[in-house]
């Protein structure tokens, strides 16, 4: 009540409530001043005690609001565990010990809250499961536990689950007249798992049980005898751990009955069971790497093993690899069922592959596998139901997530499809913005200074740029006062953030080319006026939507798609990609005034490291399409941005074609100098090339090897003489002749790779494709060294020319087929013994036709 009046006056001045709490005290607290001792001290000095009143219940207030607090206690470790995993599921430590804390807590409704919440995250864990039914195994509780199994075998391929809920439906029915459900259990059971090779115990079980029926008439006899017959011989047609056992059980079973029958039956059975025993060992060999042993068990129950998240680790790439070779191989119907039992073989390998993507629960590839299979067999819906929990598991996977969309799309499931690819969007958006968020708090320190000194954001650092030039992908813009920086100056993870960007980007390119292909151009520029409101989409978004309204749109498509790039140039106008995207484009369809118009209004804004590209590009058009002036203006404008480069580098590219460079080949001399066959002493003619590239190429991209020394007429004498002296100069790295020649000839001129020139419209876009790679892999490759260290270098300097080997030439095959088929003692196993030398012959020696070679010649025999 008093808890409830303070919050009713919640909105009172402190002196209503001081008075109310004087009129109504529950407590009985005699240390309040009544109305009458108020009025009385008002009178003498009403400020003070009003303070004073003020102050009494405020300590009061105070201590009901402590009391309050202390009555909320905080939550316990199960709790807020289980909050944990609510945000990061993928957790199976977590989940082990959430379940240790409800087990030592014994509370029941906790322990079903833990499994339950387990079995959502990772259904069909069968260790999970059978941990779960153990806590309703008491005869009062063996209703709950018949709805547990009803849910948990519908869809498990495990055997460990069977096998304890046969356990359980023997100790229920213990009765005689009980037998028939035992053994319609056995054969549902057995109908679901019998393929499975650890079921054999089950099977071994089903048939102790037939065996120990009893009977009282003849008729009833034959009958158990025909059962235990037909379980026999569906038992050893199956590769089963005791599958050995059980043969040599049914031998024994058939002789016991009739020899003369028994030759017979043994007789037909026998090409399935050894198919059968082979089949078992090319098994035991896929499944051994698959199932590792579980984690020993941090408390005195069972471990539970839950699959981890994916790290793509060489390990887990090579698990990847074993599963899919096996289940390759279970299709491959190594057990050659015949059509008559394709429903076998077709309930084994889904039974397969219901275990694969229990253990491999987040590898999306193993999902697809299944869904692909599953659709092969003529079972759509249960194809798609595959899929749907493949995207419960990974809700991220855009394999899955594409492959269900296309399915839906052909099922004309329009509606599905444009709900799956909202979700999709959104689950992207979201994990977006967290790894956003753990990025700018990662890259906090990239805003600091040269002295280590934090700048504040949008402060000029030590270059004169502002912190705030970063985008939100953590490039640098295009207005920073640092013209020379290059891109890769920028956090560490920005990049792999731009990376998911373009991935994201990739699903609204397919939804819009879903929109299009499903419904009209109008549906897919709905979809696309969505993407421009995302603050995410990329500018490849921009492109495709562009591209695709000059291809589809036959009527006035140039315009709207010049009017897509034009807005995508207002967000993106310093992504250089984009930017060479669109001239790209413009030149393609022959609007050679918007594109020159273009390139004058970009070139501007790029540094010079950047523009490369955008000038690279120009030129070519300038080569293949203009005029003789307009090329030489452009060759001069590139001259003053890179004064650098070699006048004949611009010359000879204007002369090329289709990567075809005859100045170079020819009047330079790179064709013939690859053909020269240099002699073993004569390093002349390497020099000479070596001295022609450096005379053409710019020094400041290629640095003029150091002459190699004089080699003396033995080399073998000049290496041991140069081992001796440490304080030899290192010459630089000798250019070897059989190196390939197209990538000195492509390298000739420019810092990277020559790019080919644009042909037909038609081709544009493949060039184009190849252009932006180049691009990418340069800006990737481009802190990496290239340099041998001094004393590789002085090495390979050492080593003689391939035409002064004068040595036996090995063929190559039959060399591989020596190391293939030699011995190799293993290092942890001791040497197999040679085998001991034969005995000599009794009696005579065998006659010795050899030429004669005096007395005591065969001693010393060479033939």
């Amino acid at each position: 009540m008093s808890e409830q009046h303070d919050i009713q006056n919640d909105n009172d001045t402190p002196t209503e409530i001081a008075s109310q709490d004087a009129v109504y005290n529950p407590n009985g607290d005699k240390t309040q001043p009544n109305e009458e001792i108020l009025n009385a001290l008002n009178a003498l000095n009403p400020r003070a005690i009003s303070n004073a009143t003020q102050n009494g219940h405020e300590q009061d207030h105070g201590q009901q609001e402590n009391s309050q607090d202390s009555q909320q206690e905080p939550p316990s470790e199960w709790h807020a565990l289980r909050d944990k995993l609510r945000e990061h599921p993928q957790d199976p430590e977590g989940w082990n010990k959430l379940v240790d804390i409800a087990e030592n807590a014994g509370d029941l409704e906790q322990i079903k809250q833990t499994y339950e919440a387990l079995l959502e995250t990772y259904p069909n864990t069968s260790s999970a499961q059978i941990a779960y039914l153990n806590h309703f195994l008491s005869p009062g509780l063996f209703q709950y536990a018949e709805e547990l199994f009803k849910r948990f075998l519908r869809t498990s391929p495990l055997v460990d689950l069977w096998k304890f809920y046969l356990t359980y439906v023997r100790r229920v029915n213990t009765s005689p007249s009980s037998r028939e459900a035992v053994s319609r259990a056995y054969e549902f059971a057995l109908n679901r798992i019998g393929q499975d090779k650890d079921s054999g115990e089950i099977w071994h079980d089903y048939i102790q049980f037939l065996k120990a029926g009893e009977t009282t008439t003849t008729w009833e006899e034959q009958q158990k005898m025909d059962a235990l017959r037909k379980v026999y011989h569906r038992a050893v047609q199956i590769p089963l751990e005791n599958v050995e056992k059980l043969w040599s059980e049914l031998e024994t079973f058939e002789n016991s009955l009739n020899k003369i029958t028994a030759k017979k039956f043994m007789s037909d059975l026998s090409p399935s069971y050894m198919q059968a025993r082979t089949v078992l060992r090319q098994l035991q060999r896929h499944l051994g790497p698959l199932f590792p042993p579980p984690p020993p068990s941090s408390s005195s129950r069972p471990p539970i093993y839950l699959p981890p998240a994916p790290t793509f680790n060489a390990a887990e790439r090579a698990l990847v690899g074993s599963w899919k070779t096996y289940l390759k191989w279970e299709e491959s119907n190594p057990l050659e069922f015949e059509e008559k039992d394709k429903a076998t073989m077709i309930s084994r390998i889904q039974g397969v592959y219901r275990k694969a993507i229990i253990r491999m629960r987040y590898y999306s590839e193993i999902w697809y596998m299944a869904f692909v299979w599953t659709s092969s067999i003529g079972k759509q819906e249960e194809a798609l139901n595959v899929l749907k929990a493949g995207m419960e598991a990974n809700p991220s996977s855009f394999l899955l997530h594409f492959a269900y969309a296309e399915a839906q799309e052909g099922r004309k499931e329009q509606g599905e499809v444009t709900a799956t690819f909202d979700k999709f969007l959104d689950t992207l958006r979201a994990d977006l913005e967290e790894f956003e968020s753990r990025v700018n708090s990662a890259n906090s320190s990239f805003s600091s200074d040269a002295s280590g000194r934090t700048a504040p954001a949008g402060a000029p650092n030590a270059y004169g740029t502002s912190t705030s030039a970063f985008t939100e992908a953590g490039i640098v813009s295009n207005n920073s006062s640092f013209a020379t920086q290059p891109a890769d100056e920028k956090p560490p993870k920005s990049k792999e953030l731009q990376e998911r960007r373009t991935e994201y980007g990739l699903v609204w390119i397919m939804y819009i080319r879903y929109a299009r292909r499903a419904h009209d151009l109008k549906t897919f520029r709905a979809v696309f006026a969505k993407a421009r409101k995302d603050r995410w989409t990329p500018w490849e978004v921009y492109e495709a939507a562009a591209l695709m309204e000059y291809h589809c749109n036959k009527d006035g498509g140039m315009g709207v798609a010049s009017r897509i790039f034009e807005k995508g140039l207002e967000s993106f106008g310093d992504e250089i990609e984009f930017v060479l995207r669109y001239l790209g484009f413009l030149i393609s369809v022959n609007d050679d005034n918007n594109a020159r118009a273009l390139f004058e209004r970009v070139i501007q804004t790029f540094p010079a490291e950047r523009a490369r590209p955008l000038w690279e590009r120009w030129a070519r058009y300038e080569y293949q399409f203009g005029d003789l002036e307009a090329a030489q203006k452009l060759e001069k404008r590139i001259a003053e941005v890179y004064p650098t480069d070699p006048p004949i580098k611009r010359f000879a590219q204007r002369h090329t074609y289709l990567g075809t460079d005859a100045i170079a080949a020819r009047d330079l001399g790179f064709a013939m100098a690859g053909r020269q066959q240099v002699g073993p002493g004569s390093s002349s003619s390497i020099e000479k090339r070596t001295d022609s590239l450096v005379s053409i190429t710019s020094t400041a991209h290629i640095q003029p090897p150091q002459p190699p020394p004089k080699r003396q007429p033995s080399p073998d004498l000049k290496r041991r003489e140069d081992s001796v002296k440490p304080d030899f100069a290192p010459p630089a790295k000798r250019p070897r002749p059989s190196s390939p020649i197209r990538d000195r000839d492509r390298d000739r001129f420019s810092d990277g790779p020559a790019r080919k020139r644009f042909g037909s419209p038609a081709g544009w876009e493949k060039d184009r494709d190849r252009e932006l790679h180049t691009i990418k892999r340069d800006r990737e490759h481009e802190d990496k060294s290239s340099n041998l260290p001094a004393v590789l270098s002085w090495f390979v300097g050492q080593l003689p020319n391939p035409a002064s080997f004068d040595g036996p030439i090995f063929r190559t095959d039959d060399l591989m087929m020596l190391l293939r088929n030699a011995v190799i003692p293993s290092a942890t196993r001791r040497a197999t013994p040679p085998p001991p030398l034969p005995a000599p012959p009794r009696g005579r020696p065998p006659p010795d036709y050899g030429p004669y070679q005096g007395p005591g010649g065969g001693r010393g025999r060479r033939y």
